[in-house]
């Protein structure tokens, strides 16, 4: 009897312990535990992955073919298929909107209006491009950016720098939301000048906000602000690559013979199915096109009583089928801004091609915070943003991965290449040029095919071009993970299809 009350006891201590050890978890590496004030304080998050962003669908990452699908009609031979990975990120379901852009001008016009008009000014679209010597668009001019008539519309007139600017903005607007509705600040639609809501600023704490009730310390016991290690907040909105833009579009992933395997069953020309731009399948929508084009010179629309894509300019953002990423108008509509400098030439045809197939990009500016002598940033600028600088050559060159700040010109036109260009006398392509991408409503077919690209000036814009976000995927390729460490991967919405 005595023997087996000692076995309880230590059978009750042996469980005793191992609960504690799961109610508490512990480090691999030392055994402290995590989470825990008594240990020190140091964290381990219960994360549940990255949330997704307003109006983003997850792209699901992996290799393809880029370059033309299409007959090079135009003999620029600027695209060789060349087989490249794209990393998971996400992306806008469509085009940025009249509307949202006017949201981005109304808050800066509160924002900034008073102290520094020029802001407001700088961001405006320019809607004289809407004029042409022999047409008449002059109503186009006065109502297509402001008229509700055209609230879901997409905004042109935007250059590729505003097209980034927007982005910045999005992102803070986006981090802001997510802090209010976490109960963390409390909404404030007083902010002006540089005492406005910036994510890197509010890390570095150089912003504080209307606190309700910060997150709790388990290093000192109080409270702190949330920290980029949180993994509460998001990454930048930004313009989407070239490489990610074209995957993006073709969207094989709805020609994969099963889950179970890698075949992809055809091969696609457009954004959709087929050799035609019309839909194909035997229901009460086949023969209806499937963008928004310009068919032949001089029909825009088709004829009165059967218009062929309802729109002699451009169209409702949801208006056509989207593609199998649940993407809509990446064949027609506008064409988008990218976020490469455009070159003929592409990675297939540099050297050492074996180090650009992941995420080719072309455009990297690599920059660094401005800090202060004791190593922190110097204080924000006067719209509220932190300070950066461009990285020297003399830092860089002493890395093995990359020797110099600005590479735009990598192997192509620069001191390592024997190509040499001269802006406006032996070429069009400058370190401005950026890389512009699908058809638009005032194009035909063929610009409609993802491989094709052209390009455009970053500080030009026109009526047939505007832009789309994207947002870096930070963790698992298919999506977030359950609390068992489960992959399951994010459902694409059935949508339904639209024709008007």
């Amino acid at each position: 009897m005595k023997k087996l009350l000692q076995f309880s006891i230590l059978l009750l201590g042996v469980v005793t312990f191992f609960a504690a050890c799961k109610s508490s978890e512990r480090s691999s590496a030392t055994g402290w535990q995590f989470n825990d004030t008594k240990w020190g304080g140091f964290e381990k998050k219960d994360y549940e992955g990255q949330v997704t962003g307003p109006n983003l669908v997850l792209i699901e990452g992996g290799t393809f073919t880029m370059g033309m699908t299409e007959q090079n009609v135009t003999y620029d031979w600027n695209n060789l298929p060349r087989r490249v990975t794209v990393s998971s990120f996400y992306m806008d379901e469509t085009e940025v909107s009249n509307h949202n852009y006017n949201e981005y001008l109304y808050w800066l016009d509160r924002v900034f209006g008073e102290s520094y008009p020029e802001v407001l000014q700088n961001a405006t679209p320019d809607t004289l491009v809407w004029r042409d010597e022999l047409v008449f668009n002059e109503p186009f001019v006065e109502t297509y950016l402001r008229h509700p008539a055209y609230d879901d519309y997409p905004v042109v007139g935007v250059t590729w720098t505003q097209a980034n600017d927007y982005s910045a903005w999005r992102s803070e607007r986006v981090n802001e939301m997510i802090l209010v509705e976490r109960g963390i600040l409390n909404l404030n639609t007083e902010q002006k000048d540089e005492d406005n809501f910036n994510t890197k600023a509010y890390y570095a704490g150089q912003y504080q906000g209307d606190v309700r009730k910060n997150l709790k310390d388990l290093k000192t016991g109080g409270e702190r602000p949330v920290r980029a290690a949180d993994g509460i907040l998001l990454p930048e909105y930004r313009l989407p690559s070239e490489a990610e833009w074209e995957y993006a579009a073709l969207a094989l992933i709805g020609n994969q013979a099963s889950s179970k395997d890698e075949r992809i069953t055809d091969r696609r020309i457009y954004p959709w199915d087929g050799n035609t731009v019309r839909f194909q399948k035997r229901n009460r929508y086949q023969g209806q096109i499937l963008a928004n084009f310009k068919r032949s010179g001089g029909d825009y629309m088709g004829m009165a009583g059967k218009l062929n894509d309802n729109a002699h300019i451009t169209s409702d953002v949801r208006k056509f089928v989207p593609n199998d990423f649940g993407l809509y108008a990446m064949g027609g509509n506008v064409s988008e801004w990218t976020g490469d400098i455009y070159r003929p030439l592409t990675s297939e045809d540099l050297r050492d091609v074996d180090s650009h197939d992941l995420n080719s990009y072309r455009g990297n500016r690599f920059q660094t915070l401005v800090l202060d002598e004791d190593g922190k940033p110097v204080e924000k600028d006067s719209l509220g943003r932190l300070r950066y600088r461009d990285v020297e050559d003399d830092e860089a060159a002493t890395r093995d991965n990359y020797k110099r700040g600005q590479v735009h010109n990598y192997l192509d036109g620069d001191r390592e290449s024997e190509v040499f260009y001269e802006f406006g006398v032996t070429t069009l392509i400058s370190d401005k040029s950026r890389v512009v991408k699908g058809g638009s409503w005032a194009d035909r077919a063929y610009w409609m095919s993802p491989g094709t690209r052209r390009y455009m000036e970053e500080d030009k814009s026109s009526r047939t071009v505007g832009f789309r976000c994207a947002m870096t995927r930070t963790g698992g390729p298919t999506g977030n993970e359950d609390s068992a460490g489960n992959t399951f991967k994010v459902k694409r919405k059935k949508v339904k299809r639209r024709f008007k």
